[in-house]
């Protein structure tokens, strides 16, 4: 009996979302993707917004979606698009978060310091690519931007692709921040090529604006929410701690998976060789490890895994101006009150940092609109929003955590 490949997701945002060809079916069906259901789209931030547990793959699927539309409408725009560089276009959007660790963005330079997830990524589909017979070779070439026609690139990857059009739209609607809807079909309809650019016709400018603007406000009111950051940070200890111990011949019980890149070294070059680990790695594993580590004799590990596990988060304090000498002197004196012990390490329970805004970048892969008489200008200039040249400039911020009792 042959396979129906041609099957649909019923997606919450979309509705149903069609597999556009056999290829992408057996992608999609492949285990590397199938792990995308196991890596949280947001890290911790379900321990702000509880309804936040969506997975990389729903924001995958999503993407490849509204990529799906987006080529119908250029195509429609007389824009020329041939069936080769559909189907790369929808693998390369499918596949461009592949190459994420556990719980995404968290921890992304914890089990691997050596390299970005997308250039994980295009390991890959490299692999893929040698199993399915080079069938991804063109969207391998889009991905990385080495394909001659440059607007197909700035759909996978610029200021305004397809990647941020689903996942501003999905995060918002899975956190319940209405300030982060934006309309991602307004736009998507808005769109042409001009020059081998992508630009958005004059009369989607405001969709543009309220865009840029839902983007600054959802950093701040989701993927830097001080709860959600101190908890990030934690779990990157717990792991800085993880390794420190292992790495002197303490045993710790947890996946071989995640035992391979906690004992491994810090240069280590990340080849196919390691893809083999990285790709059964996901958040179940680190889950487990905190719920074995919780009752382990090391005060620091144990500590930090059962803060986690409980949601018994440190104190954070956010505020423009950096910290002074007297307020960090107070904070090492609550900080001492963790253990008695001279050996303890207190840097584990508190740290100081900054986090950055900003919503739009001038002259790198900037937004054109695109008049009718044909004048393209940026958007900054095209804009009348008296507030979008200021939303160029970062906004930075200092943050302290440390124990709360």
């Amino acid at each position: 009996m042959q396979l129906n490949k041609f099957k649909i997701f019923n997606d919450p945002i979309y509705g149903f979302i069609n597999i556009p060809s056999e290829l992408i079916f057996d992608i999609i069906e492949h285990p590397y993707f199938q792990r995308l259901r196991r890596i949280s789209q947001m890290g911790l931030s379900s321990y702000v917004y509880p309804g936040a547990h969506h997975t990389r793959f729903e924001h995958a699927t999503g993407a490849m979606h509204l990529m799906d539309k987006t080529i119908t409408i250029l195509k429609n725009k007389s824009i020329a698009i041939s069936k080769e560089e559909e189907e790369a276009l929808l693998i390369a959007i499918l596949l461009h978060d592949i190459g994420h660790g556990p719980f995404s963005h968290t921890l992304e330079h914890s089990l691997v310091t050596s390299i970005k997830h997308e250039d994980i990524s295009i390991i890959f589909m490299e692999k893929l690519n040698n199993e399915f017979q080079g069938k991804l070779s063109l969207a391998i070439q889009i991905f990385k931007g080495n394909y001659h026609r440059k607007f197909l690139h700035q759909l996978i990857s610029s200021q305004l692709d397809v990647d941020r059009l689903d996942y501003l739209k999905r995060d918002s609607f899975y956190t319940g921040v209405t300030e982060g809807n934006i309309n991602s079909e307004r736009i998507i309809s808005m769109l042409t090529v001009v020059d081998d650019n992508l630009v958005v016709e004059e009369k989607g400018i405001y969709s543009v604006e309220k865009f840029i603007v839902a983007r600054r406000l959802m950093y701040w009111m989701v993927y830097l929410h001080k709860t959600s950051l101190v908890a990030d940070y934690l779990l990157v200890k717990i792991l800085k701690r993880a390794k420190s111990l292992m790495l002197n011949g303490t045993i710790l019980p947890c996946s071989k998976p995640l035992k391979f890149f906690l004992e491994a070294d810090e240069n280590m070059k990340f080849d196919e060789s390691k893809l083999n680990y990285f790709s059964q790695i996901d958040d179940y594993d680190i889950i487990m490890a905190l719920k074995e580590w919780r009752d382990n004799d090391d005060f620091i590990l144990s500590s930090l895994c059962t803060s986690i596990l409980d949601r018994k988060l440190p104190k954070i304090i956010i505020q423009d101006d950096e910290f002074s000498e007297e307020q960090l002197q107070l904070i090492k004196e609550k900080v001492n009150l963790v253990s008695t012990s001279d050996k303890c390490e207190k840097h584990y329970f508190t740290d100081t940092g900054i986090i950055k805004n900003q919503a739009y970048y001038l002259h790198h892969d900037s937004i054109s609109i695109l008049y009718k008489n044909g004048q393209i200008k940026d958007l900054t200039d095209a804009s009348d929003h008296m507030n979008l040249l200021a939303l160029t400039k970062p906004v930075i911020k200092h943050f302290v955590f440390y124990p709360k009792s």
